[in-house]
Order: C-alpha cells, then sequence, then structure tokens
C-alpha cells in the first residue's frame, strides 16, 4: 500500500505576503559585480550606525540577573513611569503608567501585533488604510489580520502630505484601523494639526483605530520638534486619547535597534486588548533590557547629540546632491526621498555596479495606485553611517548622476 505523504497546513493568508523591499532588492542586483576599487557604502537599509551610548550598555550588563525572572508583560513600574515621565517632557501629555502605557518589543513588533488585537475580520470588508509610500509592515500585518489593505498616496506638491479626504465615504465606513507615520518613511513629513484634526473626526464617525508610528521623532532639524498623535490630541482637547495608540522606539532614539525596545501609548481600552493579546503571544521584555530602557528614556543628552550628528550629516551631504538631484531636507527622520532622472531600479543598479554604494528604490516602497506608483522615480537614501562615509557616498551619487 502506498503512502501519501502530505505538505503542513498552512494559513493561507500567508500567500498574500510579498517579499521586504531588500529581498526583492537582493534579487534585482543579483547579477552585478560593484565596483571592486571602490570599497562598499550602503545607505540602503534604515539601520542607525551611530554608537550606543555607554551608560546603556552598562546598565544592561548590571542587570544580567535578570534573566533568571520570568519578565511580566506589562513590564516593570519604573520603565512605565519612565516612559510615562518622557512622554510628558516631550508631548506635555498626562499618562496612566498603570493603563496608558505599554512596553513592546520594539515598535515593529507592536505595528504587527496591534492589528491582531484591532481587527475583526468577521466584519465583511474590513479595511486597514496605510500610507502610500510606506513601511511593508502595515500592509502584512493588515493582511495577516484578515483585512484588506487600503492606501493613502503622499502628495509631492503638499510636502508629501497624506490626502485623507481621498478616502471614498464608502470606505471610511469599512475602516478599522489607519496607521500614520509621523515622521514618515521614506519621505520625512510630518503631519500638522489639521490632518490630525480630519483623521479624529472620521475616528469619531466611524470607530477606528488610529496606529501612530512615531519612531522617528526625535529626529528633526528645525526649531521646535515635531507634532505627534498624543499632542494633537491634547490640543484638540481629547485627553483620553480614544481610538489612538501612540507607537515609539528607542532604536533611532538612542542607536539601540538590537535592544528591541520601545513602548505604545495612548487610549486605555484599546491598550489593555492590547496587553491581553500580548500576553497570550509571549511578547515580554526581558530585565536587563527594561534596565536600559530606563535608562534610556530618561536621558535626553544622548539623544540632543545624535540630533547633532544627523544634522551635520544633512548640512554636508545636500550641497553635494541638490545641484545633480531633486531633493530637499525633510521635516524629520534621516531618510533623503530623491527624484532620480531615470527609473529609480535603473538607478540603484547603475549606482552599485560603478560606484558601490547601495541604495533603495523608491518604487520598491510603495503599491501602485491608480495606475502610478509614488515612490516611482525615486531613492530613498539613509543617512546613518558616519558624517564622512555618508559624503563620500554623496559625492559617488553625484559623480554617477552626472554621467548619466
Amino acid at each position: 500500500m502506498r503512502v501519501l505523504l502530505q505538505g503542513p497546513h498552512v494559513n493561507p493568508l500567508l500567500d498574500r505576503l510579498q517579499p521586504y523591499p531588500f529581498q526583492k532588492l537582493r534579487a534585482l542586483t543579483a547579477d552585478i559585480q560593484p565596483n571592486p576599487r571602490l570599497r562598499p557604502i550602503s545607505l540602503g537599509i534604515g539601520e542607525p550606525r551611530h554608537a550606543t551610548p555607554a551608560f546603556i550598555r552598562d546598565a544592561l550588563v548590571e542587570h544580567l540577573d535578570g534573566l533568571a525572572v520570568y519578565p511580566a508583560t506589562l513590564g516593570s513600574a519604573p520603565l512605565r513611569q519612565a516612559c510615562a515621565a518622557w512622554a510628558q517632557r516631550r508631548h506635555g501629555v498626562c499618562l496612566d503608567p498603570d493603563t496608558q502605557v505599554l512596553p513592546v518589543n520594539g515598535s515593529r513588533e507592536a505595528l504587527f501585533a496591534l492589528a491582531q488585537t484591532v481587527v475583526d475580520a468577521a466584519r465583511p470588508g474590513a479595511l486597514v488604510l496605510s500610507p502610500n509610500p510606506f513601511y511593508q509592515i502595515y500592509e502584512g500585518a493588515a493582511l495577516l489580520a484578515g483585512a484588506e489593505c487600503r492606501f493613502v498616496t503622499a502628495d509631492p506638491a503638499r510636502n508629501f502630505a497624506l490626502d485623507w479626504r481621498s478616502v471614498p465615504p464608502q470606505d471610511w465606513s469599512r475602516v478599522q484601523l489607519v496607521y500614520v507615520c509621523t515622521p514618515g518613511n521614506p519621505t520625512g513629513a510630518v503631519m500638522d494639526l489639521a490632518e490630525w484634526e480630519y483623521l479624529f473626526e472620521m475616528s469619531d464617525r466611524h470607530g477606528f483605530v488610529i496606529a501612530s508610528d512615531e519612531c522617528y521623532g526625535e529626529i528633526w532639524f528645525g526649531e521646535r520638534p515635531p507634532l505627534g498623535g498624543l499632542q494633537a490630541a491634547r490640543r484638540l482637547g481629547r485627553d483620553d486619547f480614544r481610538n489612538l495608540v501612540m507607537l515609539t522606539s528607542l532604536s533611532k532614539r538612542s542607536n539601540v535597534p538590537g535592544l528591541r525596545s520601545g513602548f505604545v501609548a495612548g487610549d486605555a481600552r484599546v491598550l489593555g486588548s492590547f496587553l491581553l493579546y500580548r500576553t497570550y503571544h509571549g511578547s515580554a521584555m526581558g530585565p536587563a533590557v527594561q534596565a536600559a530602557s530606563v535608562a534610556a528614556w530618561n536621558d535626553e543628552q544622548h539623544v540632543e547629540q545624535n540630533r547633532r550628528l544627523y544634522r551635520e550629516k544633512f548640512a554636508r551631504v545636500l550641497p553635494i546632491l541638490q545641484p545633480v538631484l531633486d531633493v530637499a531636507a525633510p521635516d524629520a527622520a534621516f531618510y533623503l526621498w530623491a527624484a532620480t532622472p531615470i527609473d529609480d531600479i535603473a538607478f540603484a543598479r547603475g549606482l552599485l555596479e560603478n560606484y558601490n554604494c547601495s541604495v533603495l528604490p523608491g518604487s520598491l516602497l510603495a503599491r501602485e495606485r491608480d495606475g502610478h506608483n509614488p515612490g516611482a522615480s525615486r531613492v530613498r537614501l539613509a543617512l546613518v553611517a558616519g558624517v564622512e562615509e555618508c559624503v563620500e557616498a554623496a559625492e559617488r551619487i553625484a559623480a554617477f548622476t552626472r554621467g548619466l
């Protein structure tokens, strides 16, 4: 008798996921031999490469005894209090550390898990709205929650603000979750109070949750820090932060992407459900990481120094690039969203082959809508390396562009 071996049964929603942008880029450049006469420089991945402050490393090491303890999903009281105190200093909001703050293992984990918490796939036509271009976790989280992801395009004519009023009324009635990213990835655009007011109005009318991804909020260049969701809610008299969850992280603020530490804050009702989900999901933060996080949230001096380094990079790189590319300083974040004179993928391939410099094609960060991909003919440049390396990369990009 022949035995038929069947493969494992897996969630069919996984088939709806697209490869990550960097996977696509590797496939698109697999046939390229970069110029061996030049050392490789990468402006592709948005991974902070400034040194981790010593006091954060010390706090982590000093609390390694915590490895012998199961951590609580809610996190320690000192950590939640440190997060609430930071929100008070930074945004002028008063949060209850026991009900309106929840530590998470980086904003990426929380952005994904929040959709699994708030989306009710049993309701017909569940929709999640996402910026376009966007961080691909938004799309994956929506699809695996059983919803459809609908994209709202950034408008270059309005400094890449999102056109929320382009969403039809019949779509708003199906929306259960809206992702916003402010400052934006990859555009660096910051939402203003009028945008927030419109989103809050729609949320009140239709009952959806707003997830405000603010992981780049501490890298800014003007006189004032960018407006955040909690701050906007307070200004508009929404002190209960109803249907609003802000997500932030230490990765960019404190140069600790490997620490996987952040927190979410906002509507206590939503956070109560989120805590229940994460308790079952097993997402507790280790005690040593919590101790290091307390140290990081309580200190602003290292953040100011970090900000100065980014400001110096933009000040030196932009004069090199602006004579050859359509590119401007962002409102905030550490990206340049540069228009290219040729197809963005062809630009990235040619730059890698001739100048051994990696950038991320913008079309890989967006989805086509109404026959147009808003990332097409743009590249994202992540100014995450040291100042001199970023300057050298800019000089290579300028030389390559002049030769086109």
